[in-house]
């Protein structure tokens, strides 16, 4: 039996498709006064259940619909900062072994992971004068190709570090990566936090399409989580906004401090899920959650890095502070990534343990 859709957590249902809707009309988030509000104590146990609301076969459709979407093949490498001038990167990525340095302009390069003469890995050679040297036998390899060794194509936006593996995703190539629309760097407070975990892409995205388990399954950062508005079970709708979930949560700071927005969840490519904040504080932040496969461990399980980006902004003039003291505050954010992550890839895990077995529910 195919379960109706949720508009609003609670409200009334509608039929399993994407009808055409007046604009949403929701009240508004007060952006006066201190960006920190008082948060006052949760009793976890008598919060409104959100099993009812959470309802699979919405998530489900969700999840269809992101993994049909083109990814162009591309595949996030990990953080630019990452990949330094004068040294060599290496990840398997979708089960291929990849190398990754920086040129002597600082552009970005890419490509097989084993040195094409006797199978080297070149993750462990040095770069020299900009050219990746291999340390068995001295082939030098400048990012152009030749001596059997063709680089792959790259992108970076100066947060993150991609890779097109054709072979690998087999779809349409795209020229560029599905990025979404981000605040200015220069006007952002960006962290990239990274986490491995036993399961499957699919299982990161289904993770981030049931925004419903925050309150409950992350009360030290989420309280009065309600989702406004989610998606129907139906095909893709003609309209691709209405492919999102629009959720209201307050954010907990600290101990006694909360953070009140509503945000938008969206799904651009298979592997990536957006949060943005579109009232409250903050307003145009988003958090990027990419999920890249990395290929089986020594148990032929499926093993996956969640590479996820906080970008975060304010027009609030005292936000100039905080970009200043961004070597301070990046270790804070990524801490509170980690501590969500840790969570969330246990769900995650969980999933697929139940897939891979044949017990997953529905």
């Amino acid at each position: 039996m195919t379960r109706e859709p949720l508009r609003r957590s609670g409200g009334p249902s509608r039929p399993a498709r994407f009808p055409v809707r007046r604009p949403l009309r929701l009240p508004t988030l007060p952006r006066r006064g201190l960006p920190l509000r008082p948060a006052a104590p949760v009793d976890w146990a008598t919060q409104r259940p959100t099993w009812r609301d959470a309802s699979p076969a919405v998530i489900a459709a969700a999840l269809k619909r992101a993994t049909a979407r083109p990814s162009g093949n591309w595949y996030v490498l990990g953080p630019s900062e990452r990949i330094r001038p004068g040294r060599a990167h290496g990840r398997t990525v979708a089960g291929t072994e990849v190398v990754a340095w920086r040129d002597e302009a600082g552009r970005l390069t890419a490509g097989p992971g084993a040195c094409p003469h006797l199978g080297a890995p070149l993750k462990d050679s040095p770069v020299h004068c900009g050219r990746l040297v291999c340390h068995w036998h001295g082939l030098a390899l400048d990012g152009r190709g030749g001596a059997g060794w063709e680089p792959y194509p790259v992108h970076d936006d100066g947060v993150l570090a991609w890779v097109r593996l054709d072979a690998a995703g087999g779809e349409e190539p795209l020229e560029r990566p599905v990025v979404p629309e981000r605040p200015a760097r220069d006007a952002s407070l960006c962290a990239v936090t990274e986490a491995e975990g036993v399961c499957e892409p699919e299982d990161v995205v289904a993770n981030r399409l049931d925004p419903w388990h925050g309150a409950w399954f992350h009360p030290y950062s989420f309280t009065g989580l309600t989702v406004l508005q989610a998606p129907g079970t139906g095909p893709e709708p003609s309209d691709p906004a209405e492919d999102r979930f629009t959720v209201q949560v307050t954010f907990r700071v600290a101990s006694r401090g909360a953070v009140p927005v509503r945000a938008v969840f969206t799904a651009p490519e298979p592997r990536t899920v957006v949060m943005r904040i579109t009232e409250g504080e903050g307003v145009s932040s988003v958090v990027e959650t990419h999920a890249t496969p990395l290929g089986e461990d020594e148990r032929g399980r499926p093993r996956t890095v969640v590479t996820e980006a906080v970008l975060a902004t304010s027009d609030r003039p005292g936000f100039a502070l905080a970009r200043a003291a961004a070597p301070l505050l990046r270790p804070l954010v990524r801490r509170t990534a980690a501590r969500l992550w840790r969570d969330d890839l246990a769900y995650a895990e969980r999933r697929w343990q139940l897939r891979s077995t044949g017990r997953f529910p529905g």
